[in-house]
């Protein structure tokens, strides 16, 4: 499975983090809750330079799928 990456989107203003991945690596993964929905945040830590990108949003059993894809290397 081959994840979307878009721009965060403004107009969330309160979500929660679930889960994530380790922080000492140069990517961390998040899998945030919003509104009923859920989507999984990428944060590239390179240098003093961070990136953030977001995945699209999803019911949250099906994003809870995902997530599980992206930890086993089903998903990238």
């Amino acid at each position: 499975m081959r994840l979307i990456w878009h721009a965060p989107y403004k107009g969330v203003t309160r979500l929660r983090v679930s889960a994530w991945t380790c922080h000492c690596r140069a990517t961390l993964y998040e899998l945030c809750h919003a509104g009923g929905q859920a989507f999984i945040r990428r944060t590239l830590q390179l240098d003093d330079n961070r990136q953030v990108h977001e995945t699209y949003r999803w019911p949250i059993r099906e994003a809870d799928d995902v997530w599980r894809a992206l930890l086993s290397g089903k998903a990238r």
